[in-house]
């Protein structure tokens, strides 16, 4: 498979973002050969802001569907899962946001067993104000299992004093409030939006959901930043999917759609995918074409998510 995509260049902050405007267009062709004769299948994605794309709901209900019965580290262990739901409600928010903050460029295993350790081991739990009472290098040595550890630690002591002083000791419950917090961007915001307040007014990008979403051919910002794939999404997605498609598509990045040989085999929308491998045949013999990927980061390079670092067991399937 050949495919030719337009790049646009990246840009150099999330001040500079802009939505996509120009009509990006991706055509792939496909060669296959059936019964000795040579048929060539003509696929073209068209991404543009403002409509869906082709086939869309058909790709997004099977990978749903997969998601139900195939369980993900996200599924119990996402950052999200994480807040005590029998503590007060300003104390599950902020569990939840301090969840958040450590998940930054960190795998859900090891975000996981830090947020526990906090609530178990910190004295007094993990509160807002056993994180204002100790001392910063306790904290950074408790969550150093983490990465970027010791700008995290800093940043959840500041966001703690922010919250005292500010927001009457609770996390606040708008995008702006919450993105003037140290360490978080646009995706902590808006998943603690839908966790912390139920409040679904923007969708989580992360890795996956970026990864993934260039690759069905929903956006065309594989080398731009995951802000331009939440306000492409944004721009025709149904509002009532944008709570769910980040647990679906980061579990789907963990387990099928990995970053480097995405096990297109097991891909319930592989024929659908234009970014899939296809089975060929040359000269009699079957071997397999894949579309080259280019490298991209896991949870703990910092390539994509710079902003939020430098700027961090409930029922299974709620969403």
């Amino acid at each position: 498979m050949a495919i030719r995509t337009k790049r646009v260049k990246k840009e150099d902050s999330l001040d500079d973002i802009t939505i996509l405007k120009k009509r990006v267009k991706t055509e792939s062709t496909i060669s296959t050969t059936a019964n000795s004769s040579k048929k060539k299948v003509s696929v073209k994605q068209e991404v543009l802001n403002g409509v869906a794309p082709t086939n869309w709901r058909i790709v997004f209900d099977r990978i749903k569907a997969y998601r139900k019965i195939t369980e993900a580290p996200v599924d119990t262990m996402g950052c999200e899962r994480l807040g005590d739901r029998t503590a007060s409600p300003e104390t599950y928010r902020f569990q939840t946001l301090v969840a958040l903050m450590l998940s930054a460029q960190t795998k859900d295993t090891v975000t996981s067993v830090v947020v526990r350790n906090l609530q178990k081991d910190l004295p007094g739990g993990l509160t807002l104000e056993s994180i204002l009472n100790v001392n910063e290098q306790e904290l950074d040595d408790r969550i150093r299992a983490v990465g970027f550890h010791t700008k995290k630690a800093a940043y959840i002591k500041k966001t703690a004093e922010i919250l005292r002083d500010k927001f009457n000791g609770d996390v606040p419950s708008t995008i702006e409030d919450l993105t003037s917090l140290p360490g978080v961007g646009p995706k902590m915001g808006f998943l603690t939006l839908q966790v912390a307040w139920k409040l679904n007014l923007g969708i989580g990008v992360d890795v996956h959901v970026h990864r993934i979403s260039n690759r069905l051919g929903w956006c065309n910002t594989m080398d731009k930043l995951p802000e331009d794939t939440r306000k492409n999404l944004e721009s025709w997605l149904p509002r009532e999917h944008w709570r769910e498609i980040n647990p679906i598509l980061v579990g789907y990045g963990q387990t099928v759609c990995i970053p480097r040989g995405p096990k297109c085999g097991e891909c319930p929308v592989s024929e659908l995918c234009p970014s899939s491998i296809v089975k060929v045949q040359k000269k009699g013999i079957k071997v397999k074409a894949q579309v080259k990927v280019k490298d991209e980061p896991d949870e703990t390079t910092s390539r994509f998510f710079k902003e939020e670092v430098t700027a961090v067991k409930t029922e299974v399937f709620d969403w």
